[in-house]
């Protein structure tokens, strides 16, 4: 890798928090990739061997997974079979040494959905992350708006009222869900899986303390409520 609305929807892929798992033996690779994606305000998660990988991938709803098709424990090969025969739904990005055409065939029969040799440019690999996501979704306007509230994904900007709102990436991120539900209730459980990583304590108030900070930068009139035992929505 080369160092380096009235309907509340948004296009995927700059839009919500995409949840990604890195499945990669390498493990000084696989902690510089999982650092850029997350400065790229992706949630990344990351298992170096097949066999952990695999289990991570049944167990939690990625939006795209990042395979080495070279691992210890279970062969990505076999790793992309299983998941596909499983019902995964989520993408899967091949990642290998070998880049002969053969190679690219085996794997995309397999079930991959799209396949990357390396060494890889890593603005490469985001897009074609990004890539992935918007594919498995329905298109969707670019534009997140309720009542004087607007949040555009593309451009990482919220406003109200016209004014410019200062919000840090998990607000960001948090806003985005809401929104995106369209008035759905969201719980806390929810918003840590979808905006934070598997390095998030469960147990922790990290939700409680983003959305206080969230609220007070959203202003008067409130526009985030609280649903008693069930979590937190944007009414439409």
């Amino acid at each position: 890798m080369a160092a380096g609305k009235q309907s509340p929807r948004a296009e995927i892929g700059r839009d919500k928090p995409v949840r990604v798992l890195l499945v990669e033996d390498d493990a000084e690779l696989a902690e510089a990739i999982a650092v850029g994606l997350r400065r790229e305000q992706l949630a990344v998660d990351v298992a170096l061997d097949g066999t952990s990988g695999q289990e991570r991938a049944l167990f939690t709803a990625y939006d795209v997974i990042v395979l080495d098709r070279d691992l210890p424990g279970r062969h990505g090969d076999q790793v992309c079979a299983e998941l596909a025969a499983a019902g995964c739904r989520s993408r899967v990005l091949m990642l290998t040494a070998a880049a002969t055409i053969e190679d690219r065939v085996d794997g995309l029969s397999l079930g991959a959905d799209d396949y990357l040799p390396k060494p890889f440019a890593f603005a490469e690999l985001v897009a074609r992350i990004r890539a992935l996501v918007r594919r498995a979704q329905p298109a969707v306007p670019p534009v997140l708006t309720i009542g004087d509230l607007c949040l555009d994904p593309a451009r990482r900007s919220a406003r109200r009222g016209g004014q410019l709102l200062d919000l840090g990436p998990k607000e960001f991120g948090v806003l985005e869900l809401l929104l995106t539900a369209q008035g759905r209730v969201v719980s806390a459980e929810e918003l840590l899986e979808r905006v934070w990583d598997e390095m998030a304590d469960p147990f922790s108030s990290a939700v409680k303390v983003t959305m206080s900070r969230l609220r007070r930068k959203l202003g008067e009139p409130p526009v985030i409520e609280t649903v008693a035992q069930a979590g937190y929505r944007v009414p439409v």
